[in-house]
């Protein structure tokens, strides 16, 4: 009696991703879809914020390069207080509070010291918020895709088993289909995660250094104003 052999391309063919990803119920197809789309949208934003934090760091050097190299700060106000960059929206904010608080006969020098470290740490703030809003989508997949992938995993082995109960045999012809459509989906969810974590850690920290260089840019421009509004009433 001749023993059939099996086909090692024909397995290695059915063990493919596609194959798997074929063979697979519609809720693992779901999570895998799934899982897909989130390694897309986080390579998204990994290449948009790469270029996004390079630009922004450039023009922010030769902003503040053409500020300090300034005599005049109204003129350079008037002249680009308006452009489109953190730090001149920081500088532009700090001017209009120096202007109300200084607008007077009897200058507060407490209160506008306190108004404008308010208004450019608010300024601040909201410009570190605009950069962390879509780092919060990378730690939201980071967290949350191998758990994701997991299910799918579990739910892979729970269709291994009931295949088993079914054909009431356990060779590796008959789980192997389900276990590795469960291993694959746990891959999908890694290859989502660990990316989206890698990405978020990196440019959390370029986000940290990058708004304290706004913060040094405030006290640096601070007390600058505050020389110039009081020496002038002095």
């Amino acid at each position: 009696m001749t023993v059939p052999v099996p086909d090692l391309a024909t397995q290695a063919a059915s063990l493919s991703p596609l194959a798997l990803f074929l063979q697979a119920d519609f809720i693992v197809k779901a999570v895998m879809i799934g899982l897909l789309a989130a390694s897309i949208w986080t390579w998204a934003i990994i290449i948009s914020f790469a270029f996004g934090m390079k630009g922004e760091v450039g023009r922010c050097t030769e902003y503040e390069k053409d500020f300090w190299r300034s005599d005049d700060i109204d003129r350079f106000h008037d002249k680009r207080g308006g452009e489109d960059i953190p730090t001149a929206r920081v500088f532009g904010a700090a001017i209009a509070e120096w202007r109300r608080s200084t607008n007077q006969k009897v200058v507060d020098r407490d209160g506008t010291r306190d108004r404008l470290t308010t208004v450019m740490s608010s300024s601040i703030a909201a410009e570190a918020d605009r950069l962390s809003d879509r780092l919060n989508i990378l730690a939201t997949i980071g967290a949350v895709a191998p758990f994701v992938g997991l299910f799918g995993t579990v739910w892979g082995i729970m269709r291994s088993f009931t295949a088993i109960a079914a054909q009431q045999n356990s060779s590796l012809a008959v789980v192997a289909p389900g276990i590795a459509e469960a291993l694959f989906a746990t891959a999908i969810g890694l290859f989502a995660a660990i990316p989206a974590v890698i990405a978020y850690n990196r440019y959390a920290n370029n986000v940290e250094r990058l708004v304290a260089r706004y913060e040094i840019f405030m006290e640096e421009f601070a007390s600058i104003l505050q020389r110039q509004a009081f020496a002038a009433r002095a």
